[in-house]
Order: structure tokens, then C-alpha cells, then sequence
């Protein structure tokens, strides 16, 4: 069987979210290709050093030209070119007409529920692309039993062919407790904490937009701050849709000093602030999956998630649950971190939790379903 895959989302640097899922696909793919399953790797672009070595089973095709790469270069490569058996798209878009079954993952459907924190032409690549790839997929995978129930609701047609393969997650442990941090410098307006400060912190990890709600965080922190002055709130996580009210509330805070936006942060370095954070915080409106809180439970650090979408799911009895919509709900949350049982037992928990999700996993059940469209 010959498999091809979209690997756009891959070939990026920074990789968060869905590329990192794309990327991490890849990885096992390469691991497991052979003879009776090969994989074409289809790109807009040159294979970035990063990307899996390609082999005789693994091989990459660059296909131009970029100009409505999904909608026409793609398909049309498929129709005139060597076929693959099946074509798998990790993001949304599947190609606009195909020769062979397709499969499709979808993350979630936040551009159907938070429609005005994406740009118009996003939005309707969203809407449109997305609709007509669920719809003449063969196989369509969600990364949570939360993500397939807001599909199904808004696709009724769609569930018996969907499939729910978590996302799984790689931790990158390290030693060094004083890395450098190395943020985009166009994307740090606010000053970074002395790395040598070892004052107890608050971090948050995510894409800065609206919808991962961090000015509630930033309010609670606030809060937090006049019974903890000692405490400080790192922000992480590349500038993404509708950013500036997020960065204006860091400016503006009453505890602006205390406030460190680190923007994207590489993954040795992500782990030192995971491992030694006083909690995790993902204060969330809405999300897919939640990768961050599996990556602060790995490194044994406290997660406080929202009680909506798919966080409860993901952390299990693992994390204390806040109302996001309440910043006096996660300072209850924090402060309950005081309590040195609950911390520890909470850290057992999550040892265990993060054992139910690895990109293995992940790669062989996403590798069935891909499968399975052609049988």
C-alpha cells in the first residue's frame, strides 16, 4: 500500500499544535514504512532538515506551484502522477477533488464557535474547506471524543465514518535549570525575568489569542498577587489572531512587573519552565485537545485547567478544573496549590494519566484508520 500525506504542516519552524501533530505522524510514519506500506510525502516546499531522512519506503515530492495548493496543484498532481492508495490530510484540508480515498483529521471547531477571533479569509477557508473534506472523506479522525461530538452536532452525516485517536506527546526532560531562553525578539514587548531569579512562578503555555483566555489569567494573577507578592506569571506561546488585547492587559496590569511574555520558547527550554513551575494554567474558552497540560504533567508540574470542551477529558481526575469565565475561580485553584498533599497527589495522578497518550499510539491507531479507508 502506497500512503500520501499532506506534509505542509510539518515542514514549518516553531512547530506548536497541529504541526507539531504532523510532525510527530511523520516520525513514526518513517518508522514504520517498508515495502508493504509506503509513504509519499507530498510539499509544497523543499523537506526542511528537521523532517524524517527520506528512504526507499519514505520519500518526499515536492509539487508546485503553491497557488492554491490543496484546492488545485494537489489534485491535479494526483489525477496526472503516480497514485498513492489513499490520501491523508492532518489539518482540516483534505484535497479538493481526489482520485483515491481520503482521510481527514480534524482538531477542532473553534472557527464555528469563536468565528470572530479568525481573519475573514481564514474563516472561510475554514468553513468551506473543512465542510467539503469531512464530507467526501473516506475516514475522518478527531483528537477527542469532545471534537467528534461538536462535529458530529454541526454534521450529523459524518459520525459513523469518524474516529477519535488522541494526540500523544513527547517530553523533553533536561538537567540544565538556567537555559537561555531565546524568544522572538518581535514578539517580546514585555521585559523577561532574570533567569537567575528563583522566585516561584505561574506559566502558561498556548498560542496567544482570545480564546485561550489569558486575560482572565493575567486578572487572576492580580488577585493572587496581593496574598503572594513573591509569585511571578510567565506567558509562553507564539502571537496568534487578535494578540493585542492579550499583550495591552500584560502592559497595563497592576502587577505588569511581575508579568514575564517569553514568546516562543524552544522545546529544551519549554521544559525547564514545565519541570520547575509552581503550576501550569490553561485557562482556556475552548480547545481540540490540550497538549500543554499532558507536557506540564510529564514534567510533574501542577496543571489547572477550564471545566469546558475537551480538558476534563484529557486530564482526567489529574488537574484542579476552574470556571474560565471566573478569574476568582483559578485564584481558588492556586491557592489550593498551597496544600502540599494535594500538590503531591495530584502529581501521582498525572504520572499516571500522561501514560494513557504517546505519539506511538497515536502513529499506529492513526495508521488503522488511514488503512481501513481503502478496505
Amino acid at each position: 500500500m502506497v500512503i500520501g500525506i499532506d506534509g505542509n504542516e510539518a515542514n514549518v519552524t516553531n512547530r506548536v499544535g497541529v504541526s507539531t501533530y504532523a510532525y510527530e505522524l511523520l516520525r513514526y510514519f518513517n518508522s514504520v514504512a517498508s515495502g508493504d506500506q509506503q509513504f509519499v510525502i507530498y510539499l509544497r516546499n523543499t523537506p526542511s532538515n528537521e523532517l524524517p531522512e527520506q528512504s526507499k519506503f519514505f520519500t518526499y515530492q515536492i509539487v508546485k506551484p503553491d497557488f492554491m495548493w490543496s484546492q488545485l496543484s494537489l489534485p491535479i498532481n494526483l489525477y496526472l502522477g503516480k497514485k498513492p492508495d489513499v490520501f491523508f490530510s492532518p489539518a482540516h484540508y483534505a484535497p479538493r477533488f481526489s482520485p483515491v480515498p481520503t482521510v481527514v483529521t480534524i482538531h477542532d471547531l473553534a472557527y464555528k464557535l469563536f468565528p470572530k477571533e479568525f481573519l475573514k479569509g481564514d474563516l472561510y477557508k475554514l468553513n468551506r474547506w473543512t465542510e467539503y473534506s469531512i464530507r467526501k472523506a473516506s475516514k475522518v479522525i478527531c483528537v477527542s471524543k469532545h471534537t467528534k461530538k461538536d462535529l458530529v452536532r454541526l454534521c450529523p452525516s459524518v459520525e459513523t465514518k469518524t474516529d477519535v485517536v488522541y494526540n500523544g506527546f513527547r517530553s523533553q526532560k533536561i538537567k540544565n535549570k538556567n537555559l537561555e531562553l531565546s524568544p522572538d525578539s518581535s514578539e517580546s514587548r514585555i521585559p523577561i525575568v532574570n533567569r537567575e531569579n528563583t522566585n516561584p512562578y505561574i506559566l502558561f503555555v498556548g498560542t496567544i489569542q482570545p480564546r485561550k483566555n489569558v486575560v482572565s489569567l493575567i486578572s487572576a494573577f492580580e488577585i493572587f498577587s496581593q496574598s503572594h507578592p513573591e509569585y511571578e506569571l510567565k506567558i509562553v506561546g507564539k502571537q496568534g489572531w487578535l494578540f493585542n488585547e492579550t499583550m495591552n492587559k500584560i502592559e497595563s496590569s497592576t502587577v505588569a512587573n511581575k508579568i514575564a511574555y517569553l514568546g516562543f520558547v524552544e522545546d529544551l527550554a519549554l521544559s525547564d519552565l514545565y519541570k520547575n513551575a509552581y503550576a501550569t494554567v490553561l485557562p482556556s474558552y475552548y480547545e481540540g485537545f490540550g497538549l500543554p497540560v499532558l507536557e506540564a504533567m510529564s514534567h510533574g508540574s501542577p496543571v489547572i485547567a477550564s471545566n469546558n470542551s475537551s480538558l476534563p477529558e484529557i486530564t482526567g481526575s489529574a488537574a484542579l478544573l476552574c470556571d474560565p469565565n471566573d478569574p476568582q475561580s483559578i485564584v481558588t485553584s492556586l491557592e489550593r496549590l498551597q496544600d502540599k498533599k494535594l500538590r503531591t497527589d495530584l502529581i501521582k495522578e498525572s504520572q499516571k494519566q500522561v501514560k494513557l497518550f504517546s505519539w506511538e499510539k497515536c502513529g499506529a491507531e492513526t495508521l488503522a484508520v488511514i488503512r481501513s479507508a481503502v478496505a
